[in-house]
């Protein structure tokens, strides 16, 4: 491997995070700005949140217990996300609960982490990222379908971020084997994340189910995903962070409205940044590349394919 294509996937994702990061220091220096808005209450809805103990997740969870939402943290219920038979097991586990689910927060994730590979085999990234919460969705769908309603639909909201704009997605070479670059594969799952959201929305308006999938772009955030940069990184974030990075806080905001907006019921299969409906890469609005990496995805998993079907 070059050291040129090794150093490609890295420059790609610093400058898309630069771009994110002005972006977000103009706005902050925007004069007032919107109101927070204000989010009906929940009456007792239930809501699963992986990643929940801390950061984006965790600021998640509390603004939606707030609202009244009971919420399951993944990590309380004991779920591996790396671990194909922690993930059935958990869902066996909330399943004997005999509860509705009402939102799902594909929330938890890995960041620029040196090769390795999950339980099962798979590259950190694209296992934990990405097959894990695809997994975890297609077992928890059925009990999506049945807590939806005409009026009030169940909702699947997945984190992703503005690097899957700089992302490849390597069907032939989904596990990063011929040339691993940690920045490389850490868009490619966050690539794939929005491209799964795509297609399952499509899913579920086929089958006619009152399921919607949105996928949310936090923005760059001052969270631990950190930990892994290079040490100039860090000293570039640890002098700028407190003008240029959102807060957990204000990185949560996206999720939260994902999950319990008025705006957005019934409303499906979009990209969200801000609050905002935004245009996610070209790329991911390819049907064919939704579908085949679907099915790709359920062989990795061993879970049927649903959408063969449509063919």
């Amino acid at each position: 491997m070059s050291l040129l294509s090794r150093a490609l996937p890295a420059l790609r994702l610093y400058c898309i995070g630069l771009a994110v990061a002005l972006h977000q220091l103009l706005r902050h220096l925007r004069p007032g700005g919107a109101p927070a808005p204000v989010f009906p209450t929940q009456n007792g809805n239930v809501a699963i949140v992986t990643g929940g103990a801390k950061g984006i997740g965790y600021h998640t969870v509390k603004h939606l217990a707030r609202l009244g939402m009971h919420v399951i943290l993944v990590e309380f219920l004991h779920c591996d996300l790396a671990s194909m038979k922690s993930i059935r097991q958990f869902v066996q586990q909330f399943r004997a609960k005999n509860c509705p689910l009402h939102v799902l927060v594909n929330n938890a994730g890995v960041m620029l982490v040196p090769e390795r590979k999950t339980e099962d085999g798979f590259e950190e990234h694209f296992g934990l990222n990405y097959l894990g919460h695809f997994l975890l969705t297609n077992l928890l769908l059925e009990t999506l379908k049945q807590s939806g309603t005409c009026s009030r639909n169940a909702r699947v909201i997945t984190v992703s971020s503005a690097t899957h704009y700089v992302g490849r997605l390597h069907l032939n070479d989904l596990q990063s084997r011929c040339s691993y670059s940690p920045h490389g594969a850490y868009a490619q799952s966050k690539l794939a994340l929005v491209l799964f959201t795509y297609r399952l929305q499509h899913l579920m308006t086929a089958d006619g189910s009152h399921v919607t999938a949105n996928v949310v772009d936090p923005g760059v955030v001052n969270t631990e995903l950190y930990k892994n940069v290079c040490w100039a990184t860090k000293v570039v974030k640890w002098m700028t962070a407190w003008l240029v990075f959102k807060t957990p806080e204000e990185g949560a905001s996206t999720s939260i409205y994902a999950a319990v907006s008025p705006e957005l019921e019934g409303v499906g299969g979009i990209y969200l940044y801000n609050e905002q409906r935004t245009k996610s890469t070209d790329v991911s609005y390819d049907e064919d590349l939704q579908r085949r990496l679907w099915t790709e995805s359920c062989k990795m998993t061993r879970i049927s394919d649903v959408g063969s079907r449509d063919l």
